[in-house]
């Protein structure tokens, strides 16, 4: 017995002495990375892992699930040479996962591999990509037709009313092309979602009056009543400005997507500690596929229409950049055919709270109709 417990002993310090082992201070590193970490043995079995390693799913237990990063390993350990290169590792129910890879030697038995994940990267990349092209597209269409215009407007010197005809068609592209303009410096300015710097109580009712009658000529045009509604008082802290091109941006798509002589309803109300501006209207709809997308730039349910209603794609873009400055969120119900309900959400100011009034004010079809109505309830306040 004392001959068999001897020998097991030996062997038992003989493993030990065989096992790999971390150098000193290496553990403590790993412990405190933020990118993965892999430490693997001349077997391939995963001596040391940080837990970012584990939740990319590269492991499972000692096991290396990456075929790819195998392969790395293997390299660096004939050779002793440190290797970079970039995986994209699929994801089940997901975008596959972009990553880089950094394996060096870690002693004479010891691989470490590190490991960055820049699938966000890639896709702010692809983003600023599709951003360029599609200004480029939007830049090159109402220039491109102003410079055919002018082309036209020199062949028909001689006839007044071609003349008159094609500037104002020129007027119409230079519009559009200025306000693509504006669109982009506001978002560009929007962007990155930070907090306002020096934010100031606004006005609810003034963003929503001066919406409304911005959108008054637009609105005449196709006889559609631009009803505006519900809290009066209320006020958030922010930007006017952006506030304003919000709400103004919301009620010019609700006009622009309408059927001739329908409604467009402007609300405001309180709910809790929020203000809800919403806007409803009837026109086309968007399809539940599609209600995703639609706050991505230049995007458009139906591209066919867009060169009729003037747009340039970026409104809703603004619009969720605007919520996200001001901690707020802006939502959207549709129902195709049917109409659209769209609701910025913004946090109230509570400061120098106003008594709360029912006053509509109205713009478009109906102005002579509700001023009557207005005046009364203001009488009556």
């Amino acid at each position: 017995m004392l001959a068999w417990h001897l020998s097991d002993r030996q062997q038992n310090s003989y493993r030990a002495a065989e096992e790999p082992r971390l150098p000193d201070g290496v553990a403590a590193v790993l412990a405190v990375l933020r990118s993965s970490a892999v430490v693997v043995d001349e077997s391939d079995a995963v001596v040391k892992a940080s837990a970012p390693a584990y939740a990319m799913g590269f492991l499972r237990g000692t096991t290396l699930l990456s075929e790819d990063l195998g392969d790395l390993i293997r390299q660096v350990r004939r050779d002793g040479q440190i290797r970079e290169t970039e995986l994209i590792v699929p994801r089940e129910g997901g975008t596959p996962r972009h990553v880089t890879a950094r394996v060096a030697p870690l002693g004479s038995r010891l691989v470490l591999a590190l490991i960055e994940d820049r699938t966000r990267e890639r896709q702010i990349e692809a983003v600023r990509r599709d951003f360029v092209a599609n200004v480029s597209h939007e830049l090159k269409t109402p220039i491109g037709a102003i410079r055919l215009l002018a082309e036209a407007v020199q062949d028909a010197a001689d006839d007044p009313e071609a003349v008159h005809r094609f500037a104002s068609r020129m007027l119409t592209e230079s519009d559009r092309l200025s306000r693509l303009i504006h669109q982009i410096i506001e978002l560009s300015r929007l962007q990155g979602d930070e907090p306002l710097d020096s934010p100031v109580p606004v006005s609810i009712d003034d963003v929503v009056a001066a919406a409304v009658d911005g959108s008054d000529m637009n609105a005449t045009a196709k006889k559609i009543t631009v009803l505006a509604e519900g809290e009066e008082g209320l006020k958030i802290l922010g930007s006017e400005k952006q506030v304003g091109a919000a709400v103004a941006n919301l009620v010019a798509n609700a006009v622009a997507y309408s059927d001739p002589s329908s409604r467009v309803v402007v609300t405001r109300k309180r709910v809790g500690h929020q203000v809800e501006v919403s806007v409803i209207d009837q026109g086309i709809g968007i399809p539940e596929a599609e209600v995703d997308r639609i706050f991505e730039r230049f995007y458009r349910v139906d591209p066919a229409r867009h060169r009729s209603t003037g747009g340039t794609g970026l409104g809703l873009s603004i619009v969720k950049h605007v919520a996200a400055t001001h901690g707020g969120e802006v939502r959207v119900w549709s129902v195709e055919g049917q109409g659209s309900t769209f609701t910025l959400v913004l946090p109230q100011h509570h400061g120098d709270d106003a008594p709360l009034r029912l006053g509509p004010f109205t713009s478009g079809a109906s102005n002579d109709e509700s001023s009557g109505d207005t005046e009364d309830q203001e009488e009556r306040a």
